[in-house]
């Protein structure tokens, strides 16, 4: 698992469900380093990215993907650009999710889609013993996005039509305690590798490593045709 593809189960269940073939265009708002405009351009795809992290900029253009920096609340594009639109674990970060969602309309095509993903509710991902480790205090609200039907009714009330609402698998894996610490914790204190290790000692395998079973709840939805077409 690396930083580029541990989402690929979600990217693959919303291509999937849009039905984006080759040559589709397609816009990812919150690429971070650019992994899912890379997954399109291997299948052909015509993929730009957004992400208001300079340093995430950066590394995607290094690697020459077509990836601007800037918000989801002003997409850097005209108007009905692209046949697909898409945020993973980004729009919940806007200040206005509406807003966010109206912008990411904006950029798509009649007839086109968008779909969003991101965490589902705590109780079906093993990284929340994680999370929980590391709080400094009582984990906040799930957030009605995490939730059944959140997205769903999103995308619905922001005019998508055709709305799918799905649960996907997204494991993580790793092969040792350093590979998982490393992940998790980077350059951070000794004492949270210590409290990450003891809060994954139930995911650890007989075979030696981790994996641990998280899941996305994503949707997607079409965009209405523009009227008399």
């Amino acid at each position: 698992m690396t930083e580029d593809d541990w989402a690929e189960p979600a990217w693959r269940a919303v291509l999937e469900q849009s039905g984006a073939r080759s040559g589709a265009r397609v816009l990812d708002v919150g690429c971070g380093a650019g992994g899912f405009v890379a997954y399109c351009g291997r299948r052909g795809m015509v993929a730009s990215g957004i992400d208001p992290d300079p340093d995430m900029v950066r590394l995607a253009v290094d690697r020459e993907r077509d990836v601007r920096s800037g918000g989801v609340e002003k997409l850097l594009w005209d108007d009905a650009t692209f046949d697909l639109t898409t945020a993973f674990n980004a729009l919940q970060f806007a200040e206005d999710t509406d807003e966010a969602l109206a912008e990411m309309v904006r950029v798509t095509r009649p007839g086109g889609h968008l779909a969003v993903a991101n965490w589902a509710e705590r109780a079906l991902n093993d990284v929340d013993a994680i999370e929980r480790a590391l709080a400094d205090g009582p984990p906040g609200p799930e957030g009605d996005l995490r939730l059944p039907g959140g997205l769903r009714g999103l995308l619905e009330d922001g005019g998508l039509t055709e709305v799918h609402e799905g649960l996907v698998d997204v494991p993580w894996e790793f092969a040792d305690d350093e590979s998982l610490v490393t992940w998790i914790v980077g350059d951070g204190a000794p004492e949270d590798a210590v409290e990450v290790l003891a809060a994954v000692r139930p995911y650890r395998q007989k075979a030696g490593g981790y994996r641990l079973i998280n899941r996305f709840r994503y949707a997607v939805g079409r965009r209405s045709p523009a009227v008399g077409r």
